[in-house]
């Protein structure tokens, strides 16, 4: 495969991951409503995840913990090479600089997680 070939395919699959992580436009020939499902099903994988990650933001949170996730992830796409656990703490982030949740507390590196 030639530099050209490579820059080409890249960049199609950059535009097919800004469709289903970011809402993007679908790419030319692909199909609007199977993207869509997939979005949704990879939308529903990223807040289980990080539900299961952050289950005291969960129980904080309560009935408001989908609708707040799933407006931070349509903002914040997950970045390449980024970790779930960096991402689980990034929303919790974003959640209480909204108010809508309390400020996590920081661990020293001595306390271990209960």
């Amino acid at each position: 495969m030639t530099q050209p070939q490579r820059d080409r395919l890249a960049a199609a699959q950059a535009e097919l991951l800004h469709a289903l992580m970011a809402g993007g436009p679908p790419p030319e020939g692909f199909d609007r409503d199977r993207l869509r499902v997939e979005a949704r099903a990879l939308l529903t994988k990223r807040r289980g995840i990080v539900a299961m990650l952050g289950p005291d933001v969960v129980t904080e949170l309560g009935e408001r913990f989908r609708p707040s996730f799933d407006e931070y992830a349509r903002a914040h796409p997950r970045r390449t090479g980024s970790r779930f656990r960096e991402d689980a703490a990034a929303f919790a982030e974003w959640a209480a600089r909204r108010g809508e949740l309390t400020a996590p507390k920081k661990r020293r590196w001595w306390q271990r997680a209960t």
